[in-house]
Formats: C-alpha cells, sequence, structure tokens
C-alpha cells in the first residue's frame, strides 16, 4: 500500500497533464461538432435565454401561438417562446425550422462558438510544455463552464417538464434534472479542472521566476 501512495503522489504532474489533455479532446470534440446543424440547432434553448449570450439571436425574446400542440397538449393555442415551435429533434430535418435558424443566426453563431471552443482546449492542452499559454487556456476552461452552469438558473429545458399523459407527471421542474440538465451539470468538474490546470501554470511560472 505504502508503495502504491508514494507512486500515486509521483505521478500528480502526470495527472494534471492528463486533466489537460481531457479537456482538450472534450472540448475540440464538442466544438468541432458545432458545425452540424443538430449541434446548432440543439444549443438554442441555452443560448436564447442566456443573458450573456441571447442578444447573438436574431430571434430571442420572440413568442408565437403554439396553434398545434408543438410543445405539448397543455400549450395548444397559447403563446410560448417561438424557439421551442422550431426544435429539430436530433437526426431528422425539417426544412421549415432549418430556414427558421438560419434566419436566427444559428448556424452562423454556432460556427463561431465552435472554434472560440476548440482554441480554449488548444490553448490549455499547450500548457503541457508552455506554462503562460496553459494559464489562459486553464481560466478560459473555468470562465466558459462557469456560463454553461449558469443555464442551470435560465434555461427551462435543463428539468423535466410536466408534459401531462395518462397519470400526473411525479417528478418534474428543479431538482429532477433533464438529459440536457445532467449534461449541463457535469461541467462543474470541467470548471475544477480549468482551475487545477491554471493553478499549475502558475505554480510553474513562479518557480521560473524564483
Amino acid at each position: 500500500m505504502q508503495q502504491l501512495l508514494e507512486k500515486l503522489a509521483g505521478l500528480q504532474s502526470q495527472f494534471i497533464n492528463f486533466i489537460r489533455i481531457a479537456i482538450f479532446i472534450v472540448m475540440a470534440w464538442i466544438g468541432g461538432l458545432k458545425v452540424c446543424q443538430y449541434e446548432a440547432d440543439g444549443i438554442v434553448p441555452f443560448v436564447t435565454n442566456s443573458p450573456f449570450m441571447s442578444f447573438f439571436y436574431a430571434n430571442s425574446g420572440k413568442t408565437a401561438i403554439d396553434e398545434n400542440g408543438v410543445t405539448g397538449e397543455a400549450n395548444k393555442g397559447k403563446e410560448v417562446a417561438e424557439y421551442k415551435l422550431h426544435k429539430n429533434p436530433e437526426g431528422k430535418m425539417v426544412a421549415a425550422n432549418i430556414e427558421w435558424h438560419k434566419q436566427n443566426n444559428t448556424y452562423t453563431f454556432s460556427y463561431g462558438l465552435g472554434a472560440f471552443i476548440c482554441l480554449i482546449g488548444l490553448l490549455t492542452l499547450l500548457g503541457i510544455w508552455s506554462p503562460k499559454i496553459g494559464l489562459i487556456g486553464g481560466l478560459l476552461t473555468f470562465g466558459m463552464s462557469i456560463v454553461t452552469l449558469s443555464f442551470l438558473i435560465t434555461t427551462p429545458e435543463v428539468y423535466v417538464p410536466n408534459l401531462g399523459g395518462d397519470m400526473p407527471t411525479p417528478n418534474y421542474g428543479f431538482p429532477y434534472l433533464s438529459g440536457a440538465g445532467r449534461l449541463v451539470l457535469k461541467d462543474i468538474i470541467m470548471s475544477a479542472g480549468g482551475l487545477i490546470a491554471a493553478s499549475d501554470a502558475a505554480r510553474r511560472l513562479l518557480a521560473k521566476n524564483k
């Protein structure tokens, strides 16, 4: 057991580099997917409800009448957020919805966001060799994660909705996370990883200046 403890303690710097590699993989993969239609459509609820990002979209804040109950029978004939009427399920292509997203700047914004996310991942990865660059990457990773975690407050879709059915829905709203909400919550791990990477980079920079 003593040998195992000593081995693990001695590998700390390699484990921190593994954090950098892991952040890069996540950022590059998810950022790269932002060029895909389904991924760009999927982030619309997060962006349009965010006080920090909604201005990027042309249709943020707009509402429309849900004439056909697209958002649920309970909302049929009621006014809802316009974006909810133009959701494309992953793997499904609806021409009218795609046209709406083009007018909304959904795809243009997604391309830019994807490039930025990939850049953050690359900066964090380069921290293995350059503490100055790694410091920036780690702090940006932390900052981006905080923005993402704010979706837990601003985005209704992160919680299970009450859509009714043959019997009452027993678990909905806070704290019952939907699939989207569970993905968002995981970013708290990314925020911790960013801070660890930044802290290690700062330690190495201070050591160089001594």
